[in-house]
This record gives C-alpha cells, structure tokens and sequence, in this order.
C-alpha cells in the first residue's frame, strides 16, 4: 500500500481543513517610533513603510492601526535631549510618558506596551550606565525601576523590558508592586541574541552605540542552551511573557521555550528580517506578500503565540480580505 499524503492537499478547502497553524490580527504587536519635537513624520530609508511620528502626527497611524483590529503597539521613545544615565527615561513629562496618556486618552481600546531600555536615551548608546567602559549591571537596575514606575503612572498597559541586565525582571516586579502597580504586567526580552539583524533598527531610533558594541550583555548567537537558561531566570524572576528576539534565525529557539515554559511566547520579526523582504520584494526577487505571510507563519509554527511585527499593517490587511 502507497501511503498518500497528498489526498489531503487535492483542495484549498481540504487544505484550510487540516491546516496546522494559522496565523491571526489577535498575533500581532505592532512597533512605533514616537519622536519628541512637532511636525514629525519621517520615513525610515532602510525600512520602507515605516516612520517615525510626533505626538502631533501620529493619529492618523493610530487610526489605521485601529481600524485594522490590530490589538496592540508596542512603543519606542527617541527624546530631543541625552544624557550618560538616560534621565529622560524617567522624566514623568517625557515623551514616552507623554505617548501613553495620549494613546490610552484618544484610543483606549488599544493595547500600549512600552519598550524599557536606556539605548534611545543615552548619549554613549548602550543600555545602561557605563563605568569602565562597560554597562554597570547594578547601576542600571536602580534607573529601570524608575523608568518602570514612571511609564506605570503614566498608564501603560504592560512594560517590555530589552536590556538584558541580569536581575532586570525581579527588580521592575517589585518596583511595580511595591508603588501599588502589581496587576502590571511584564514581557520580557529573555532572551535576545548580540545581533547583526537590528541594523535598521538603530536608524529608526537613533541608538546606536558610539563605541564598542553590546556582546557584554547581549547573547552569543552561537548559543542554545544559554537562551534556556536566561528564559529560566526571567520565568522564576515573575515575567508574564517570554520574548525571544530576532524570530527567524532563532526559531529554534523559539521551540525551545515554547517546550519548556507554561506562558505566552512572543518573538520579534526585527528590523533587519522586515528591511530584506522589503528590499528582495522592490526589486521583483520575491513575492512580498507570500514571502512576509510564510515568515510569519514559520514563527507561529515554531512556537510564538505572539509576533512584534513592523508588517503587522500590512499582514491584516492580508488576513481582512480573506
């Protein structure tokens, strides 16, 4: 007898039938830049389609990112003023403060999750503070818990913190708690690899870092075991939601946590994997939409039960027409 597989495959009906995963709007986390100043709407070169707003121009964004029932954004703040420690991070009138109360004021319904991190801030651009040429792990930690309380009053939905200092999770979990914000939620970048991907990403919002490079504190792309590990850390240190981040050349690890942790996985379909399916598709290489659709798709099947996406926009209005 001939095993024949593809009797299920003879038909789309058959096909949408016995379809393992499927990818949905509800997945979807969609990344914004929001720039301090006025007048601000400025595309992103190497990340077509993306922009970064001020608060004066960002509704009409908001407003297609509602219309498209996307459930969520995720936000990353770029201030007009730096300093070594990042104070703005904290500064309850910022403009990442400023972006939750306008957001949660004029579109409630929407999810807001900020991005914790001192790199947009910080006028060297790492991820803390420096002392002998390296971030100060514990130094660092004592500015996170301010920025968490700040982004907290300000109203937030859920904190994501990407820094990778050790202890990052247990010291923002009892900051929250410990200024009446315990129902505050906490995804965790727990395991975010040193890599060549966010290139675009760091045009987008102005972070690279002016000397060095952050493999002290990012992880070895040529590590498995360690990402379980840093997930295991974070898990036990109180995160609601574990976050590996790049996406596809880390679905490994994806399954990995997927396999071995009873919450939500989310991965981060970054910059440099968004720049070349845009770059590929502009120049008739590939299928932009099959291409973006099967990426997605790949996450989901890994493991992810949630995707930060810069194609969220464009992956509903695939989904919509369906």
């Amino acid at each position: 007898m001939i095993n024949r597989t593809r009797r299920l495959r003879k038909t789309e009906n058959i096909r949408r039938l016995v379809r393992e995963n499927k990818l949905t709007i509800d997945d979807l986390i969609y990344p914004l830049f929001i720039e301090e100043g006025e007048n601000i709407e400025t595309e992103i070169v190497s990340m077509p389609g993306i922009k970064r707003f001020s608060l004066d121009t960002i509704s009409k964004e908001l407003d297609e990112v509602v219309a498209l029932d996307i459930p969520a954004v995720l936000l990353f703040g770029i201030p007009s003023e730096k300093d070594d420690t990042g104070s703005e991070t904290w500064n309850d009138n910022g403009i990442m403060q400023r972006a939750v109360r306008f957001i949660k004021k004029n579109y409630p319904d929407l999810y807001v999750i900020t991005d914790v991190c001192f790199c947009e801030y910080t006028s060297h651009g790492h991820c803390g503070i420096i002392h002998d040429n390296d971030v100060d792990n514990d130094a660092t930690l004592v500015n996170l818990a301010k920025q968490v309380i700040s982004h907290a009053k300000a109203g937030v939905d859920m904190v994501a913190p990407s820094g990778m200092m050790d202890g990052m999770i247990s010291t923002i979990r009892e900051a929250l708690d410990n200024t009446g914000f315990p129902n505050l939620p906490i995804m965790s970048y727990a395991v975010k690899y040193s890599s060549a991907f966010y290139g675009p990403f760091r045009d987008a919002a102005d972070s690279a870092p002016t000397f060095g490079d952050r493999r002290t504190y990012q992880m070895d792309p040529s590590n498995r075991d360690e990402g379980l590990r840093e997930a295991t850390f974070d898990d036990q240190e109180g995160a609601d939601i574990l976050m590996v981040k790049p996406a596809l050349s880390y679905l490994d690890i994806i399954r990995d946590l997927k396999n071995n942790f009873d919450r939500p996985i989310a991965c981060y379909n970054v910059s440099g994997e968004y720049a070349m399916i845009k770059a590929a598709a502009a120049n008739g290489w590939i299928d932009e939409e099959r291409v973006m659709m099967e990426a997605l798709l790949s996450m989901k099947r890994a493991g992810a039960d949630i995707i930060i996406t810069y194609f969220a926009k464009d992956v509903a209005k695939v989904l919509l027409k369906k």
